[in-house]
């Protein structure tokens, strides 16, 4: 039996305490896995007198000295499940160029600025692992940048922020307003005291970097990711979707261009129920991909929480563990394509705009007459109501989103348009 790999942990919140939980239930499996046996030598925390239970550790290895912990000797493999941008990009940067392994579950660091920990793992001749920062236990990551690695992806759509889901899945069960579904989906602890990060699209921003960096082969920070939350979606949003037989979701979407580009988006969208992410409902993760040789495939499950994220910590340990043993890493940072990123005014896109209008001759004429000013086209044209409550709702057919954008701009200025009701963006068909 080989020395055991010693491991430093940085943050025993929800995460880490589950991590430090399997490491000590799973003991002697992980052992038999790795070849070596695993042993926690130091947690990094921030009050390092608080009672913690009955974690199973020796209270003496806590420490507040993240950094002084990195730079032991003893240390191999540096896990992370603090957050945030800094301190944890210096902790990191230190430990890979050190040599030392790094897992973390730090998805705001790697779409903020993961260049500089690829560069310092390079530097280092470390590995850096990060399964935990997208969908939590969904193997994801490493297909995309293991499994599809000579494939050619086209595609990524999906639904990566949990809290969000089943806000919009509760608006779409029950019928209930944003603020009804919100204040459910943080009774039941799937919302955050401050939402923002969720429900303005952050988080799912963060993760679309990430995985349209492995899908592309091309660094995306999350300056480059489009996005709009759901604040916006009404009770008459998700009731219109359900008329068109849709529903709401919260997408990332990245793709290829035509021009050879790439766009990264997040918003919410509607899909038909006919759709595979259609059905994924609650607080679960899913994500569809699309691959010229491989075709359609789908990953889903639970994408966040301790113990979720903590099994994916665990299975990026046991792989860089492993890499340590046979004096090997994994590969570098696959970045060659560089790809442009286009910005979200030329992506092509669909629209699901209603309009409450005046009722009277030759309204829809110039409706229509907006639409081809910008040279969009529609789809579909349905009315309803008359008089006082005439609504017009129309889907367009793709066109860039630049171009619809100024159509509804313009459509607010005409004087028989009382009010724009809702404006989507329509994806999937």
């Amino acid at each position: 039996m080989a020395d055991p790999v010693k491991v430093a942990l940085l943050g025993c919140g929800s995460v880490g305490a589950e991590v430090v939980r399997l490491l000590h239930e799973q003991s002697s499996d992980l052992t038999a896995r790795i070849g070596a046996p695993i042993e926690l030598v130091g947690i990094a925390v921030r009050r390092a007198g608080r009672d913690r239970g009955t974690l199973p550790v020796d209270p003496s290895i806590f420490t507040t000295d993240a950094l002084g912990l990195v730079k032991r000797d003893d240390v191999d493999v540096v896990i992370e499940v603090v957050g945030g941008i800094e301190p944890a990009r210096t902790w990191l940067v230190e430990a890979l160029r050190a040599g030392k392994s790094v897992v973390t579950a730090n998805k705001a660091l790697l779409a903020e600025d993961g260049a500089s920990l690829h560069d310092a793992a390079v530097e280092g001749g470390a590995d850096l692992y990060y399964e935990a920062a997208v969908a939590g236990a969904i193997p994801l990551l490493r297909p995309l940048r293991e499994s599809l690695h000579g494939d050619k992806i086209t595609r990524v759509t999906g639904i990566v922020n949990g809290t969000t889901n089943f806000i919009l899945s509760a608006m779409d069960a029950k019928g209930s307003g944003f603020s009804e579904a919100l204040e459910e989906a943080t009774a039941l602890g799937y919302a955050e005291a401050d939402p923002t990060a969720d429900v303005e699209g952050f988080d799912a921003a963060a993760k679309a970097a990430i995985l349209a960096s492995l899908a592309f082969h091309t660094r995306v920070g999350a300056e480059n990711v489009y996005r709009e939350g759901i604040t916006e979606v009404s009770a008459a949003d998700v009731a219109s979707a359900k008329a068109m037989g849709c529903t709401i979701k919260l997408l990332c979407i990245a793709t290829r261009t035509v021009d050879g580009g790439i766009s990264v988006r997040v918003h919410p969208a509607m899909i038909p129920r006919t759709h595979p992410l259609a059905g994924v409902n609650d607080a679960f993760n899913a994500v569809f991909v699309e691959a010229e040789a491989a075709g359609q495939l789908m990953f889903y499950g639970r994408g966040a929480g301790g113990a979720p994220t903590a099994s994916a910590v665990l299975g990026d340990l046991v792989a860089v563990a492993r890499n340590r043993l046979s004096g090997s890493r994994a590969a570098s940072e696959s970045s060659y394509a560089s790809l442009p990123c286009r910005p979200m005014g030329e992506v092509r896109t669909r629209y699901h705009i209603s309009l409450d209008v005046a009722d009277r001759a030759g309204v829809l004429a110039a409706v229509a007459g907006v639409f081809a000013k910008h040279d969009v086209s529609i789809a579909t044209v349905n009315q309803s109501g008359r008089g006082d409550k005439a609504l017009l709702v129309i889907v367009t057919h793709s066109a860039p989103d630049a171009a619809l954008a100024q159509t509804v701009s313009d459509l607010r200025s005409l004087d028989f348009v009382k009010s724009i009701t809702s404006v989507l963006r329509v994806e999937g068909e």
